[in-house]
């Protein structure tokens, strides 16, 4: 293993060779790189056990694809606020992207990556992200009357599972990014800032 002093600008962990991934890894960092421009860190790195990485993306996947009650812009909220209470630059910059896109307003998507407390959202945003960085941050003091405020903000049970599950998800993965010294790709940085 790299030392953090000596690492690449990927991880402190060894990157495996794109070439030496099974194909059906090589075939979803190719439909990445064709949506995005270019192949995410998280999953060069995480694909040093690609058995894991498959098992990571697929639950990834369906956590957050938007429902009626919880929609693509407020699950990258979530994304956002879960890691910047934890402090994972990677997570923080590149769900920052997604949420400039989500939201479709740069301004907004900067104000809750660094305080959502004083980014004006509404009630429901307020509750969500009050809970979702509580539970990352002091999960023993969560109990059901969360849940239940959760509830009041117009909450159904099924978006809230849904929020817990993407702050636990996130926080799994805020970990790994912070241990392995995961960096974000330098075009996260800049995506989505275009003036319109």
């Amino acid at each position: 293993m790299q030392s953090p002093s000596s690492s690449s600008d990927q991880s402190y962990f060894p990157v495996p060779a794109i070439e030496d991934l099974p194909e059906k890894i090589q075939s979803l960092f190719g439909k990445a790189k064709e949506r995005l421009g270019f192949i995410p860190q998280v999953f060069r790195v995480y694909a040093h056990r690609p058995e894991r990485f498959s098992a990571w993306f697929a639950h990834f996947s369906q956590v957050m694809e938007p429902t009626e009650h919880l929609t693509a812009a407020d699950r990258e909220m979530i994304a956002v606020v879960v890691s910047s209470a934890n402090r994972c630059t990677y997570c923080v910059v590149s769900h920052g992207h997604d949420l400039r896109q989500a939201l479709d307003d740069v301004v907004m998507a900067d104000r809750i990556m660094v305080n959502w407390r004083s980014a004006g959202l509404n009630a429901r945003d307020s509750a969500i992200c009050d809970f979702a960085e509580r539970l990352a941050c002091d999960p023993a003091t969560v109990g059901p009357q969360d849940l239940s405020q959760l509830a009041d903000a117009g909450l159904p049970d099924e978006a809230i599972w849904d929020v817990v599950e993407l702050v636990s998800m996130y926080s799994f993965t805020n970990r790994m990014s912070s241990a392995l010294g995961m960096m974000p790709n330098r075009e996260y940085h800049v995506l989505g800032r275009e003036q319109r």
